[in-house]
C-alpha cells in the first residue's frame, strides 16, 4: 500500500490490525490506539481520502489502497497545516493522545468542504457533530472546535 505517499510493503498474519501495521512494521507511532473497538477515534486514519477507524481494520484490506497518517499532513518540508496551526493557536490540545484523530477527521472535513462548489458555512453545531466521533478527555473540545471553525472562516 502507499502510506503518506510511499510505497510501504510487508507481510502481514491475516489478522493484523491496519492500526497495528501502521505502528509496528511501518513506523508511524502518530496514530494512537485507545479503545480498540473504534468508539474513540484515536487511530483515525485517512484511507483514499476518507476517515477510517484503523483498529477496525485488517492491514491486508490496505493492499494496493493510499493510506494517509497525521504524518502525511505537513507538507514535504515539515511546514504545518493552516489546520495544525490553528490547533496550537487555540490551545485545541493539551495530552496530545486524541489529537492526530481530530486532525484526520477535521481535513477529511476541510477537503469534502473545499470540494464543494457552493460550500454552505458550517455552525458550531455542524462542526461539533462531524467530530462526534471522535473522544477527548482533556479539552473539553471548546478549542478543537474554534480551531475548525477558524480553518473554515466561520468563527464566532
Amino acid at each position: 500500500m502507499h502510506i503518506n505517499g510511499r510505497v510501504c510493503e510487508g507481510e502481514v498474519e491475516p489478522r493484523t490490525l491496519m492500526s497495528d501495521f501502521i505502528r509496528h512494521q511501518a513506523g508511524l507511532t502518530g496514530t494512537h490506539v485507545g479503545c480498540e473497538h473504534g468508539v474513540c477515534g484515536a487511530c483515525t486514519v485517512q484511507l483514499d481520502s476518507e476517515p477510517i477507524r484503523a483498529c477496525l481494520m485488517l492491514a491486508v484490506q490496505g493492499n494496493g489502497r493510499a493510506l494517509r497518517t497525521v504524518e502525511g499532513l505537513a507538507g514535504p518540508d515539515g511546514a504545518l497545516t493552516a489546520l495544525q496551526r490553528a490547533f496550537t493557536e487555540h490551545h485545541a490540545l493539551q495530552c496530545g493522545f486524541c489529537t492526530s484523530g481530530f486532525l484526520m477527521t477535521a481535513d477529511a472535513l476541510l477537503r469534502r468542504q473545499a470540494s464543494d462548489p457552493n460550500p454552505a458555512p458550517l455552525t458550531e453545531a455542524e462542526v461539533r457533530r462531524e467530530l462526534a466521533g471522535n473522544l477527548c478527555r482533556c479539552t473539553g473540545y471548546e478549542g478543537i472546535v474554534s480551531a475548525l471553525l477558524d480553518v473554515l472562516g466561520t468563527a464566532s
